[in-house]
């Protein structure tokens, strides 16, 4: 069942040539009126200079004859009052007005031309002594034929690709998400395409990634909130200080994850910062390092972003290093090849190399780590995505000696240059 679509636009299509058809058959019809009452004049005065009025019957006789032979055609001159005066070939009516063409038969054809001087000459043959009329209106529907045949397969392309576009669409919409379009071409259609395929692997990641992200969060959620459970009953049935600092921990530690949790939701949904503004970054460093008693040194350098982002960026490192490493942890600061790299140490049992990659996942456990122990929770995982949205990146190594090292690479800040 073919589309509406490509009925609109074939039917279009045709519509548009039977309009230049009627419109160019018209031109050619009101034309050829001009072209038959100049063939007519011609070709009457052109009689007349052969028979003039004055030639005698004699030599209007063998003029005729001679006419006759030529053509293979039977000629008559008639007066002004439409009585025979000459005839070569067959007899032809006496009295004009008895009409020579009533005697057509088969394929011969009747001729009357009046002549100036009132005379009419008729001549009766196989061919029309004139030009052969054409139906232009059979002519120009012939070429819309064959540019509608032409055109069928160009258009039921364009359409087939879009339906195929259309159901890419819908079954995208139903929730298949691996859905995609096949982008063929380098036109518009294959355009349209190649952006809903783009948009289409956004919205599959963050979809997988909120999935993902709800999946661990209440999987993480349950051990605070077990412990909380059970600290509120013990608290009801004996209220002592330290059941009490246990509420507040695991309150604490609900707050965190959370916060967490709709810091990474948000940041999901942007690409890049709209505000902006240049951030010391050893300042920042070394207020968060006196903040979590990490030994900080380095070069002072420039950044632009947002300094409280940044700032959690450099907060989940230092308390990564300090839950899952060992001391001493130190962060340092420095400028390489027009960038800024803020990397922080810690002296623990770092991360084995097969896992390096995984550990800016986002709840990622280490292997052999009991579910009791917990995962790493969104921490690196936000460093990952602050680092990206200021047009960083976040890498892991392992320094000689052991422990871990995370290094934070970020452009330096150029500000702009007053033109005088």
């Amino acid at each position: 069942m073919r589309s509406r679509l490509f009925l609109k636009i074939y039917l279009t299509l045709l519509a548009s040539l039977a309009a230049v058809a009627v419109a160019s058959a018209a031109f050619v019809w009101l034309g050829k009126g001009e072209e038959d009452s100049s063939w007519h004049s011609q070709r009457a005065r052109f009689i007349t200079a052969l028979i003039p009025p004055d030639m005698d019957r004699g030599s209007v006789e063998a003029t005729l004859e001679r006419f006759s032979r030529a053509f293979h055609a039977d000629i008559a001159v008639y007066d002004r009052r439409g009585r025979l005066i000459a005839s070569a070939g067959r007899p032809l009516p006496r009295d004009i007005g008895e009409g020579p063409w009533r005697h057509d038969r088969g394929k011969l054809h009747t001729m009357v031309t009046e002549l100036p001087d009132g005379r009419a000459v008729a001549a009766r043959m196989e061919r029309p002594f004139r030009p052969v009329g054409r139906n232009p209106l059979a002519y120009l529907a012939l070429i819309a034929g064959v540019i509608g045949l032409a055109a069928y397969p160009v258009v039921r392309h364009l359409t087939r690709r879009l339906e195929r576009l259309r159901a890419g669409v819908d079954a995208w919409g139903r929730g298949d998400l691996v859905a995609r379009v096949p982008a063929e071409g380098r036109d518009e259609v294959a355009a349209v395409a190649k952006s809903f395929n783009k948009a289409a692997d956004h919205v599959e990641r963050l979809i997988n990634s909120h999935r993902a992200l709800l999946a661990n969060a209440s999987h993480e959620l349950r051990s605070p909130l077990a412990r909380l459970r059970m600290a509120i009953d013990l608290f009801e049935q004996a209220p002592e200080e330290h059941r009490k600092e246990e509420i507040v921990r695991n309150l604490a530690e609900l707050d965190r994850l959370v916060e967490e949790i709709l810091l990474a939701s948000r940041l999901d949904h942007i690409e890049k910062l709209e505000a902006q503004e240049a951030v010391d970054v050893l300042a920042l460093v070394s207020e968060e390092g006196a903040r979590n008693g990490v030994e900080v040194s380095g070069t002072p350098a420039t950044v632009a972003g947002d300094a409280r982002l940044l700032g959690r960026l450099v907060r989940n490192l230092m308390q990564n290093a300090l839950r899952h490493g060992g001391p001493p942890v130190r962060a340092t600061v420095a400028l390489v090849d027009g960038t800024v790299e803020v990397s922080v140490r810690d002296h623990g049992p770092g991360i084995v190399a097969s896992e390096s990659a995984r550990v800016f996942e986002p709840f990622y456990r280490p292997s052999g780590r009991s579910e009791a122990a917990g995962g790493w929770g969104l921490g690196l995982a936000l460093v990952r995505q602050i680092a990206e949205r200021h047009g960083g990146r976040v890498r892991y190594e392992s320094p000689p000696g052991g422990g871990a090292c995370f290094i934070v690479t970020l452009p330096v800040h150029r500000p702009p240059r007053n033109v005088s």
